[in-house]
C-alpha cells in the first residue's frame, strides 16, 4: 500500500483527535460523540484495511490522482493492526467519556493522538512496529530446538 495514504489518514486522525481534546474541556458528551465516532474509523480501517477506511476513501479519490505513483509502499496487515489498537484507544476514551471521567477519556485520546501525530509527521506507525511482536506470539508454528539428538 502507497504510505502516503496512511500519513494522510494520520494528519485527518491528528486533527480529530485535537478536536476531541478541545471539546472534552467544555463538553464531555460532545467529546464522547466525536470519539465515537473515530472509533468507528478505526473499526472500518481494522476490519476492511486502510484502502477501504473513511480516510483511505478520500485519499484514493481525492489526493492520490494528484500525487502521481507510489514510490514507498508498506503491508497492510500491520496497518490494520495499528487501526485495531487505535480502536481500542478511542473505545476506552469513549467510555471514559461517556461516564463523565473527563480524565480517562483525556488521557486514551491523547495516547491515540500520540500515536497519530508520531505517524502523520514523521511516518512512525506505532501499531506497525508492535505487530511482530503480536505475531510472535500468536504464531502457532512449532520453534525449532537448539539441543541435538544424537
Amino acid at each position: 500500500m502507497d504510505v502516503r495514504g496512511p500519513r494522510f489518514a494520520a494528519w485527518i486522525t491528528t486533527g480529530v483527535l485535537v478536536l476531541v481534546l478541545i471539546v472534552s474541556a467544555f463538553s464531555t458528551a460532545g467529546a464522547a460523540v466525536l470519539i465515537a465516532l473515530q472509533a468507528i474509523v478505526f473499526a472500518l480501517g481494522a476490519l476492511y484495511g486502510p484502502r477501504r477506511s473513511p480516510y483511505g476513501w478520500l485519499f484514493a479519490t481525492f489526493v492520490a490522482p494528484r500525487v502521481g505513483p507510489a514510490t514507498e509502499t508498506e503491508p497492510v496487515p500491520p496497518l490494520r493492526f495499528a487501526q485495531l489498537v487505535g480502536f481500542v484507544f478511542a473505545i476506552v476514551g469513549f467510555v471514559g467519556f461517556a461516564a463523565g471521567s473527563g480524565v480517562v477519556g483525556a488521557i486514551f485520546t491523547a495516547f491515540a493522538l500520540f500515536a497519530a501525530f508520531l505517524n502523520a509527521a514523521f511516518g512512525i506507525c506505532l501499531g506497525c512496529k508492535i505487530y511482530p511482536l503480536t505475531q510472535r506470539f500468536t504464531s502457532r508454528t512449532p520453534v525449532a530446538s537448539s539441543s541435538s539428538t544424537n
